[in-house]
């Protein structure tokens, strides 16, 4: 029996290689709701639910590859602050809302600024991280 195409609820908790928790639905008191196989969530956590019944709970772990993938240096790109009129109030470690040819949000973080320059990192925030996760099949129609 596959869930692939179908929607599923389920309740998750992940967390990274030492334990620290980065998400978890229960927290929120609201399962998930996805179509599995349809490429809204990450590779590894599809697969671990294409073949869950309701009810059953699985632990995984996932490599980068089958989550965010790795870092691409190619996402970070330093630019001229006087190219971009507003980024001189930016700080290192914020994370801003910049726009593709298609005027489409990418949120990139401000990895590195001085008097003339700033750098930006659009790469995800999870790119390069073994991730863990607790999952619970709640519902599929």
């Amino acid at each position: 029996m596959s869930n692939v195409n179908k929607t599923c609820k389920v309740h998750y908790t992940g967390t990274f290689n030492d334990g620290t928790k980065f998400d978890s639905s229960y927290d929120r008191g609201e399962p998930i709701e996805f179509v599995c196989g349809g490429g809204m969530m990450i590779k590894g956590f599809d697969e671990a639910v294409k073949d869950m019944e309701v009810g059953d709970i699985k632990e995984i772990h996932l490599m980068p590859e089958e989550a965010y993938g790795m870092p691409n240096p190619e996402n970070i790109f330093t630019v001229e602050i006087s190219q971009m009129p507003g980024s001189e109030g930016f700080t290192v470690g914020q994370q801003v809302y910049l726009s593709d040819q298609m005027g489409q949000p990418i949120p990139v973080k401000v990895t590195a600024k001085d008097e003339t320059t700033i750098t930006f990192d659009a790469n995800h925030e999870m790119a390069g991280k073994e991730l863990h996760f607790k999952i619970e099949l709640v519902e599929v129609n």
